[in-house]
């Protein structure tokens, strides 16, 4: 085994998705696409895959037709440093898309995905239950993740 790839099966909109994730994620990039040829079960012309990077991580996305979705139980979860990064990703991603709880979120095209602190994982998995667990309850009150009350959280005040 080489590697493994997330692969993203959109109705029809896999081209313009990837051209707005590669836009809104830094250090992202189409790296390579392929389009239907004539008795192919998609118009022809048409793109039917093309594979990206986000942050360096491959993805393969497809145009698989009107039988495709995602599921919630299915995210991308994105790790920031900053309050900058997550309001930016969070703002610009679920716009025409739908707000959660937990910082989740899903976009425009129905994908999940997660924006949280990086420090989050730090405090969650760390050595302090008890910690942990107010860390876990804060982020449970919240919509997008404030990285200062997570903060907070984490020492109790």
């Amino acid at each position: 085994m080489k590697e493994i790839i997330t692969h993203l099966a959109f109705k029809e909109e896999a081209e313009e998705a990837v051209r707005f994730y590669t836009s809104v994620i830094p250090d992202s990039r189409v790296t390579g696409t392929t389009y239907f040829r004539a008795g192919e079960p998609g118009k022809e012309g048409a793109v039917r895959t093309i594979r990206f990077e986000l942050l360096g991580q491959e993805f393969l996305a497809v145009n698989g037709g009107p039988e495709f979705s995602f599921a919630e139980g299915t995210s991308l979860y994105v790790r920031c440093d900053t309050q900058r990064e997550i309001d930016e990703l969070w703002e610009q991603l679920s716009e025409g898309g739908q707000k959660q709880v937990c910082g989740w979120l899903t976009d425009r095209y129905g994908m999940a995905w997660q924006i949280a602190p990086t420090v989050a994982e730090d405090y969650i998995y760390g050595q302090d239950p008890e910690a942990a667990q107010r860390v876990v309850e804060a982020i449970y009150r919240m919509t997008k993740i404030d990285l200062a009350e997570v903060e907070r959280a984490y020492r109790g005040s």
